[in-house]
């Protein structure tokens, strides 16, 4: 069947996700290796302040948190990434489908299917189930076509321009051009048992989820809590844990209380001024780089940020290292530009904005802005790997004040900034914006920020250079090749500064010390088959 192209668009994903909020109200494995089932609880304290969609993208409500706890523990892609090691960025590897090639022009993508994979309530994996799945997210006139779905899932399923079953155990994906970042999108584009679907429905289907992942949902206290169990025929290697149960809890306070109180045994990310007295405690930190990056965005549509000079001025202008270490207490590391450090897009010798308040000041005289100015900078109040967004923005107005640069924070709710990333505008009219992001690993992200004409909040920057080498990055298949474009396009990132570039977190979690087995990969999600607990 044939579809018109769609276009992956940061803006339509975010808007179904704010618009469907309510629909689901470096270290090595240690320890044995406990049966299947028989692993104990595991009890996550998430950050996110709701629980996550449980019906497939729909997760992405709060944000990839909801991916990394929900939608890949529920359910899988055709394809998923390597979690099972923890010395480099997770590659994408086989899921339901075991493997795949591409048609010369590269336009064609054939996919083999895993055989013998059944949906937890005994429906079979099969072509038909991948073709059901993505008529629900790109067929209009399909029955079961959900529209909140299908709008969570455009920055990924964009460039699928058709799809067919070629028999039981074989698809084929078409796109509009070749796209090498198809392989990674496919990841979120999870599978919902037909079955289960067509008995609920769109709508209700959320309270009875069905996949083929390696946890099966058991119940959920909207607010409070989503209890999963074992699947215990899990294609992959079914769980060791008995039971895995996620709280949101999004004060970091909060949830280091839960956490010595025995109400959680798992948190993500740390309060940083907590760390070093639950390590006395006993507990254990576990982090490693990854793709993720806290930076700000300057509006360019407002003098004087429209010059250049003033834009690498503040950037010159922020000790980076003493946030890393001294605020956020090596929770994270210093960025010195856009491509996070843990990425293959990483070059070294693309590190410009050391810091250096000479250097600043006089690119400020030279902008003729000597004396100084006023700017607003919005901040988000918490979210989904946004670290502690109010004290870095604290720091980032002390250190700019240095360089004359008087800044008025702005709060805003997550929601709102995301609200109006969507509409285009900055959060709160502000001159300057902060929060944070993943890059390379969802590389339909960057096109969205890239792109001429996108939708999305760019800060009115736009560069027809990196809009081009990006976009024949996308269009490369050569892994070697696509690097060497996306260097090339940070590099002008890097000149042109339409960012500040502030740190990238560890990814930092902290574990009781029954907590066994643990992988902590570089990136956002994580294999919990290999984790147990004991008492």
């Amino acid at each position: 069947m044939s579809l018109t192209p769609q276009r992956a668009l940061l803006a339509l994903a975010l808007g179904a996700c704010l618009a469907t909020a309510a629909c689901g109200s470096g270290a090595q494995p240690t320890g044995g290796a406990p049966a299947s089932g028989s692993g104990g609880t595991l009890v996550i304290g998430m950050t996110a302040s709701e629980i996550p969609g449980t019906d497939t993208v729909l997760s992405f409500t709060q944000g990839f948190e909801g991916d990394r706890f929900v939608n890949f523990q529920l359910y899988d892609g055709l394809t998923r990434y390597n979690l099972k090691q923890s010395d480099r960025t997770p590659e994408v590897i086989p899921g339901l489908a075991t493997s795949w090639e591409t048609s010369e022009d590269g336009l064609t993508w054939t996919f083999h299917l895993r055989k013998g994979v059944t949906f937890t309530d005994g429906t079979p994996f099969d072509a038909d189930a991948v073709v059901f799945a993505f008529d629900r997210l790109l067929k209009k006139d399909s029955p079961f076509y959900y529209p909140a779905a299908a709008g969570a899932a455009g920055l990924w399923s964009g460039q699928i321009k058709a799809y067919e079953k070629v028999d039981g155990e074989t698809v084929k994906i078409t796109t509009p051009q070749p796209t090498g970042h198809l392989l990674s999108d496919l990841t979120f584009l999870t599978f919902p048992s037909p079955t289960a679907v067509k008995k609920h429905g769109n709508q209700d289907f959320a309270l009875h989820p069905v996949g083929t992942g390696p946890f099966v949902f058991e119940s959920l206290t909207p607010g409070q809590q989503l209890v999963l169990l074992p699947n215990k025929n899990y294609w992959g290697g079914a769980p060791k844990l008995g039971k895995l149960v996620l709280r949101p809890i999004p004060d970091a306070a909060a949830r280091t209380a839960a956490l010595r109180s025995g109400e959680v045994n798992w948190i993500e990310y740390p309060s940083p001024d907590d760390v070093e007295s639950l390590k006395s405690s006993g507990y254990s930190l576990l982090s490693d780089n990854y793709d993720h990056l806290w930076y700000c965005t300057f509006d360019q549509a407002k003098k004087p940020w429209n010059d250049v000079r003033v834009r690498q001025a503040a950037n010159y202008a922020i000790d980076r290292k003493s946030i890393a270490e001294n605020l956020l207490k090596g929770t994270a590391d210093p960025a010195y530009q856009h491509a996070p450090s843990s990425t293959e897009v990483y070059d070294p010798a693309n590190d410009t904005y050391s810091y250096d308040l000479a250097k600043a000041k006089a690119l400020l005289s030279e902008a003729g802005v000597s004396g100084g100015f006023s700017a607003t900078l919005a901040v988000p109040t918490g979210g989904s790997g946004n670290l502690v967004p109010i004290p870095i923005a604290t720091a980032l107005q002390d250190q700019l004040a240095r360089i004359g640069i008087t800044v008025k924070i702005q709060k805003v709710e997550w929601s709102a900034l995301l609200a109006d990333l969507n509409a285009g505008k900055p959060a709160a009219g502000a001159d300057i914006q902060c929060a944070s992001t993943v890059t390379y690993q969802a590389e339909s992200l960057i096109r969205a920020f890239w792109a001429k004409d996108s939708p999305v909040y760019d800060g009115h920057w736009y560069s027809a250079k990196v809009d081009e080498l990006s976009k024949e990055a996308e269009r490369t298949l050569d892994p070697a090749k696509r690097i060497e474009l996306f260097r090339k396009a940070e590099r002008i990132v890097s000149a042109e500064a339409p960012y500040l570039f502030v740190v990238g977190d560890r990814n930092p979690r902290v574990i009781a010390p029954g907590v066994k087995g643990l992988i902590q990969p570089k990136s956002w999600f994580v294999d919990l088959t290999t984790v147990s607990v004991s008492n």
